[in-house]
């Protein structure tokens, strides 16, 4: 059988340090390129998403000009606010065998980032990527929520009998027991779910929210949806944003959110409760040809939700974590 591997990346996410063998992770703050999912019958494998977190890397430079340049976003420069471990753990590559080991490797790896009180941004591959992430959030230790922005609702049980696609990670997450609910919004046009999984996922107390309805009443319902006492986990669909702002995906559809509706409620939820994790997927770079538009709004959206994580008033800033004493504040630096 061949071991999943863990590869190096094209180039550093923000420059940080490149630690690809996990027996070294001891960070903050870790990002990982997580390429695979479990495939579908028919499709390309490895499909064009999993180019995904090697293109947003490549273009660091251009959403961060550099750690001391102020960021107006979250009003600091990046080293006011980024802790000093701070690492790019490469990418998880499936180099064939069985999706299985690939899969436990990647929840694997994720429990041992977060027994260690590292906060965790991923980068895609599809949308089905979040499913083994999901079943590492067993070890935060309390209840973690759901928030979830995308097109589609992504809770079929399986397509064609492959349930960890990227048709199901919601579905997936309402199994599990220590996911205490979700918000979903940008919901608009349609995807692969039908009145069956709508159902289910309104049987299941999901808090659906179209596009149309943030359009017209704005996020404050959004916000309101989310228990404040609870952890965090992000999950973006690159597709849930207006394809005017990321036209790089697979599926668009007009009429989503904005960057200036999303931005500023990853900054509210990163300074009112913790955002354990946070992962981005769904892109595919051969239509993101336009100066790569939507691998840079990737990457705002990570940052703006670093930023406030470990800003002034960030929850993870002052959170007590593993190995750190309470209202112990981490060492800032470039």
């Amino acid at each position: 059988m061949i071991a999943p591997a863990t590869a190096t990346p094209v180039r550093p996410f923000l420059n940080w340090n490149v630690v690809t063998d996990p027996t070294q992770w001891s960070a903050d703050v870790a990002l990982i390129g997580i390429q695979h999912s479990e495939p579908y019958a028919g499709d390309p494998q490895p499909n064009d998403q999993a180019r995904a977190p090697d293109a947003v890397r490549l273009l660091s430079r251009t959403f961060c000009y550099g750690p001391d340049q102020w960021d107006f976003d979250y009003g600091s420069p990046l080293s006011a606010v980024q802790p000093a471990r701070c690492i790019d753990c490469g990418n998880f590559a499936w180099v064939g065998g069985s999706y299985d080991a690939y899969a436990e490797f990647i929840t694997a790896s994720l429990r041992q980032l977060w027994r260690r009180g590292a906060q965790v941004f991923i980068i895609g591959g599809d949308h089905g990527v979040t499913i083994p992430v999901l079943d590492a959030l067993d070890v935060i230790g309390e209840p973690v929520y759901i928030l979830h922005i995308d097109a589609h609702l992504d809770w079929r049980v399986d397509v064609g009998g492959v349930t960890r696609g990227y048709s199901s990670p919601l579905r997936w997450a309402s199994t599990r027991p220590w996911v205490a609910g979700m918000t979903q919004i940008g919901m608009r046009s349609t995807g692969s779910a039908r009145r069956g999984e709508v159902e289910d996922a309104r049987r299941y107390g999901s808090q659906i929210f179209t596009a149309g309805e943030i359009h017209a009443q704005g996020m404050d319902p959004v916000l309101a949806s989310i228990p404040a006492a609870l952890p965090v986990y992000v999950t973006i669909d690159a597709d849930g944003l207006d394809p005017t702002e990321m036209p790089g995906v697979m599926a668009p559809a007009p009429g989503g959110l904005r960057f200036e509706q999303l931005a500023p409620v990853l900054r509210t939820v990163a300074t009112r409760q913790r955002i354990v994790g946070l992962d981005v997927v769904e892109i595919a770079p051969q239509f993101d040809q336009a100066n790569g538009i939507t691998s840079i709004t990737a990457g705002r959206l990570i940052l703006n939700a670093l930023g406030a994580s470990w800003g002034a008033e960030g929850a993870y800033r002052h959170a007590q974590r593993p190995g750190q004493a309470a209202g112990r504040r981490p060492t800032s630096g470039a």
